[in-house]
């Protein structure tokens, strides 16, 4: 017997060789338990314990929960998939409308084929089929692959550098995963499919409430730069990590990044095209996105832009309108909430922003974060007509932040980091953890943070997006998507030290241990490569 300190503190004996499955079945739990932590290790619930350790279980209600669902719930997908259109190849895409989005090649797909996938889906949850982990050389995996024509998979492997690794079968399938499955299907009782014109969504339920299946609300415009996204890549020739190794070590890096940042400067410059096709609108043009989305690079390359069209932007900043430190509002754990829409003086930055298109002039403020009071800064501005006004900040496409601004009068951009590539057709690369990585390495080199501490404050700069950007990306004029397909390739030298630093005694080291794992895909490459206005520039300096 062994004993074993779960994470409340209760200590239990239980027999060597117990299963995290067999110990999660006697917890007093809500919700179903589909993970686990063993001495700060994320394992799958398969893992046997043979020695005294600290447990902590995770079910839907945390994030780390959630992708072990929504991971099997893919393969779940792709198996049905492919026993309703034999022989089709299926593409796990991107996030839509809180879902998965995936595509099926090789079959044309209607309302009824995707209500047929479903009810195969609900067979296979009813039958409790498992999920088999097996541990194989990396030759039988690439004959596995080969043999089922996965060739994206045979791609990838050939970069892997370990002798052997984990593979899943399921039933007759066989599929490799980055990160870990629920041991059956019986676990997978909560999704829906929303047939997605030229694809399907997977619906499936939000942590804050893992028995229901969020309404579904389209969300047109970001699938529209996603799809844009999707294009690029194919332009591109750069679909998948292995696609962009294959780059890296044929030489063929250099003409990749000028494709890339080319496509990144056509894109802005079209915008200033649109923007100064309105300029009688009185040209307030609003920034938002989420962090490290590339907002600032993004509206220097903007104003640039609007000089060539021959119109004289002028900057200001939204932090230098917050209201006084004892005025901020609070959050719920009492500390002050400087990403809420209170914390700044709308009445004063509306009756500028009024004034200035009016022709007056306006002395702008300046906002003293040592003593946490906005003072007046001398600097006195008015504007031509020829003169748009950049605002960049989390509230710009939320109406009520410009309110005495009617919607004629603005143009909103939402920035965004959607990165067009994926491990394989299987392993998507989600968005969030770009942008993760970005801010790691740019927190470290401007702010002097650790890894440690942007790991731990982003479940909240997560919440703030959740509340102040991404329910008003809709409302945006046009999107611009930040994501450059050769970043994490050259992220990687930066992050990689900083993560090692993360051991195993923080409860960060389970996150730290998975981008890691992530960043070990990828061939590394010198930043010296990259031309210095670019956006990932922002973040290595």
């Amino acid at each position: 017997m062994i004993s074993v300190t779960l994470d409340q503190g209760q200590v239990i004996q239980v027999e060597s060789g117990t299963s995290l499955q067999e110990l999660s079945k006697g917890m007093n739990v809500k919700y179903p338990i589909v993970a686990a932590a063993v001495n700060n290790e994320f394992k799958d619930l398969l893992f046997k314990v043979h020695e005294p350790a600290r447990i902590k279980f995770y079910d839907l209600t945390s994030q780390l929960g959630l992708s072990v669902y929504v991971r099997s719930l893919s393969f779940l997908f792709i198996r049905a998939a492919r026993e309703v259109l034999p022989n089709c190849r299926v593409m796990v895409e991107h996030s839509l409308a809180k879902g998965l989005y995936c595509e099926i090649k090789g079959g044309h797909l209607t309302g009824s084929l995707v209500k047929e996938i479903e009810q195969r889906m609900k067979e296979i949850v009813d039958a409790d089929e498992p999920f088999e982990k097996i541990r194989i050389s990396k030759e039988e995996a690439l004959e596995i692959f080969e043999r089922d024509g996965q060739l994206d998979k045979v791609k990838m492997l050939k970069f892997l550098p370990h002798p052997e690794g984990n593979i899943y079968k399921f039933g007759w399938l066989y599929d490799f995963f980055y990160g870990y499955l629920v041991p059956s299907t019986g676990y997978l009782k909560v999704f829906a499919l929303q047939f997605h014109l030229p694809g399907v969504i997977i619906q499936f339920p939000m942590p804050e409430n893992p028995e229901v299946i969020p309404k579904y609300v389209p969300q047109p415009k970001l699938a529209q730069i996603f799809f844009e996204a999707e294009r690029w890549a194919e332009i591109l020739g750069v679909n998948t990590v292995a696609d962009l190794n294959e780059f890296i070590v044929e030489g063929n890096l250099p003409l990749l990044v000028k494709i890339a940042e080319g496509l990144h400067e056509k894109k802005v410059a079209n915008i200033a095209d649109e923007i100064s096709a309105h300029k009688d609108r009185g040209n307030i043009i609003l920034i938002s996105g989420p962090s490290s989305s590339g907002k600032t690079t993004f509206a220097e390359r903007l104003k640039i832009q609007l000089m060539v069209n021959g119109l004289k932007p002028v900057s200001i900043s939204v932090d230098n309108y917050f209201v006084d430190r004892e005025k901020t509002p609070r959050d719920e754990y009492g500390e002050f909430d400087f990403e809420a829409l209170e914390a700044i003086d709308l009445d004063l930055f509306n009756d500028h922003l009024t004034k200035l298109i009016q022709g007056y002039e306006i002395e702008l403020p300046i906002f003293n974060f040592i003593t946490g009071r906005r003072e007046l800064s001398g600097h006195r501005i008015r504007i031509k007509p020829d003169q748009p006004i950049i605002i960049e900040g989390i509230h710009g496409l939320n109406e009520k932040m410009t309110y005495s601004i009617p919607k004629d009068h603005k143009f909103k951009v939402y920035a965004s980091c959607l990165t067009q590539l994926n491990i394989d057709d299987h392993n998507r690369i989600p968005t969030t953890d770009v942008r993760k990585i970005r801010r790691i390495v740019r927190d470290h080199k401007y702010r002097g943070y650790s890894a440690l501490y942007t790991i731990k404050i982003w479940p909240s700069v997560r919440r703030g997006e959740e509340k102040n950007i991404f329910p008003f990306q809709e409302d945006a004029d046009i999107m611009f998507n930040s994501a450059l397909i050769y970043e994490l390739a050259v992220l990687k030298p930066f992050a990689e030290p900083l993560l090692k630093e993360i051991g195993p005694e923080n409860e960060e080291y389970i996150e730290a241990q998975r981008l890691l794992r992530f960043l070990s895909y990828f061939l590394p490459v010198d930043s010296k490569e990259i031309p210095a206005n670019s956006i990932i520039k922002e973040f290595i300096g």
